[in-house]
């Protein structure tokens, strides 16, 4: 059973940076690893994904700002997020698929494991 723990989350002033890990136990990535992100009253959104040849998708409004990665050693994934905005302030979750269909878009609805969450808050 494939277990997703996140790490990293905080508090962090507009402009800053902040990285955010997710270890996989239990089982492999799967066809890809991603990262989603859910403000209050609002729709969890993907933000990247890591196909398992390494292909990257960014979401529109994180491009040039956050970068994706993995380490296979650690079985760890990374979201390394710069120039940080208030906007960006939400819970961000880990995910993994097991779904061909994750290689198209970064949808919520192709991945079958998920991480508990970590709160990222910019202000």
């Amino acid at each position: 059973h494939v277990q997703l723990v996140e790490s990293g989350g905080g508090s962090v002033q507009a402009g800053g940076s902040l990285t955010l890990s997710c270890r996989v136990s239990g089982g492999t990535s799967g066809h890809c690893m991603g990262w989603f992100r859910q403000a209050p009253e609002k729709e969890r959104e993907g933000v990247a994904s890591l196909e398992s040849d390494g292909t990257t998708k960014y979401t529109d409004s994180v491009k040039g700002r956050f970068t994706i990665s993995r380490d296979r050693a650690k079985n760890t994934h990374y979201l390394q997020m710069n120039s940080l905005k208030p906007e960006d302030t939400a819970v961000y979750y880990c995910a993994a698929s097991d779904d061909i269909r994750c290689k198209y878009e970064i949808t919520s609805s192709y991945f079958n494991y998920w991480g508990q969450g970590t709160q990222v808050t910019v202000s």
